[in-house]
Formats: C-alpha cells, structure tokens, sequence
C-alpha cells in the first residue's frame, strides 16, 4: 500500500485557530489524506472528530506539547484518543531537558512513562525531532540514545526529513535505519545556502529564547519538492520502512506564499511524483 499523504495543521494554524471548519474542509479540497492536530482549537475532542470526520479525512495523530502529556497524562491523553487520533508525538523539547543537560536522560525516562500511559488510552507515542537529536552524548546520537532506550513498543518515531538533513544526515538512510519503527515520516523542504550559519534556525519556528538562533537570512522553509530535499529517495525511503502516513509541514512560508498556497504546491508536487 502505498504512503498516504496527511498534512500538520501548524502549516495552517492561524486559519485553523480562526475556523476550524473551513480549514479542514481547504484541507480535503487540496487533496490531504489526514491531518496531524497542533493543538486543540478551543473545541471538544468530539467536535474535533466529527469535522475533520466530516470531510472524509482522518486524524491521523497529534504534536502535544511534552509538559501537558508528562504532567496531566490522563486528562491529556483521552482528549486526543476522543479526537480519533491513532498517534501522539513529543514535539519539542524546551532547551533544559535537551541533550547536554543534567535533565536530559530523566527526560528520557519520563518520555518512557509518557509512552505507557499512552498504551493506556490505546495511543502509540511518537517523538518528533529536530537537529538538537543530533548532538552527541558520550560519541553517540542523542536521537539514537532515546530509540535505543525506550522499547520500540513504547516510542516509534516521527522523524522530521528536514532536520535530519540540517542534523547532518542522509534523510532516506537514516528513515531505513528504523524500518518497522516509522509508522509517520515528517515531509519538509527547505533552501539552505552552502555558508549559512547553522547554530540554530529555531527562531524561525518560533523559540526566540533558543541559544541555537538562527543568524542570517540563508535558511528558509519551502513547499515540498521545492527545495534542496531529493524527495523522490525520501518517499522510497518511507515506502520500505512500511510508514504508513507522510505528514507535510511547512513551519514558515516563504518565496511570498501564503500557507495555504504552500501546502497546497507541495499537494501537487506530491501527486506529480505518484502521491
């Protein structure tokens, strides 16, 4: 079966916040297979449910944010199972529990603890990456530490293809290296200039505090298959790994789109290549 094609609603969030409704419904006019929730749009889970439902799609999964699911796991966790969600990813992780930090193998134990209370309310935990995975703890990727820690029962991955590539990996090897652990690929696309300063794009997606700030304007996010990824190995990357769903997030738009325009140019990339 081949790779369906859902779509992070962070790409749209401000009309998403403003009207849920017609968001989705833009969403399934695109083409989108399924959404990945970002938040809970001041709805009931239910609601939630019934309109994107409603439109033929399905919720796919959700990024919640680390705190909530760590410190009211319950209330958290049956919001989003009522949303009809299979999945939900630790999407980030604030700068005092990454890699390097005195907090940052607790933080891989309470993601553990996250991941059982999942199993609980019949949700599969996922961990959504950046490039901070990548810096190394005792000769080791931090990303691969917490894969090799926590049972595979417990954390699958989300691994986002843009940040594995900024992390300094190869994004279709580093996807096999967890075939049968990859159930959604994150599809990002991005124009990074040979000299651009990689100490830290995070400004961009909004973490203004991060000592990674992005320090020049070399670095920008573009529509899938718009930008420096090779997305053709990507998507035969995620078809041998058995992912079953690729997510489209675009953190920013650039080249002077709208968000909605650049979702859906990298709808039509996607289709253009057999998607």
């Amino acid at each position: 079966m081949s790779v369906k094609i859902g779509l992070q609603l962070y790409s749209v969030r401000d009309d998403a916040e403003a009207n849920f409704k017609e968001t989705i419904k833009r969403v399934n006019e695109i083409g989108y297979a399924g959404v990945e929730l970002s938040a809970r749009y001041n709805l009931p889970a239910s609601e939630i449910r019934k309109i994107v439902e409603g439109e033929g799609l399905e919720v796919v999964s959700a990024h919640v944010p680390f705190v909530e699911m760590h410190e009211t796991p319950d209330e958290t966790l049956s919001f989003f199972a009522e949303c009809g969600c299979r999945f939900v990813a630790v999407p980030w992780l604030a700068a005092e529990r990454r890699p390097g930090t005195d907090l940052f193998m607790q933080t891989v134990d309470d993601i553990r603890v996250i991941g059982e209370n999942a199993k609980k309310h019949g949700l599969q935990l996922l961990y959504h990456n950046h490039d901070f995975e990548f810096d190394k703890v005792n000769g080791e990727y931090a990303l691969d530490i917490l894969y090799n820690t926590i049972p595979a029962e417990l954390l699958k991955t989300e691994l986002d293809m843009c940040w594995v590539n900024v992390g300094g990996e190869n994004p279709p090897e580093y996807l096999r290296k967890y075939s049968g652990r990859a159930p959604i690929v994150h599809l990002k696309d991005f124009y990074m200039e040979p000299d651009a300063e990689k100490e830290g794009l995070y400004e961009l997606i909004g973490d203004s505090n991060s000592k990674r700030k992005h320090k020049n304007s070399s670095f920008e996010f573009r529509p899938v298959g718009h930008g420096m990824q090779k997305m053709i190995p990507i998507m035969q990357a995620a078809e041998d790994a058995g992912s079953e769903w690729a997510i489209v997030e675009q953190d920013k738009p650039s080249l002077g789109l709208t968000p909605f325009e650049s979702v859906w140019l990298s709808r039509k990339y996607l289709t253009s290549i057999g998607y």
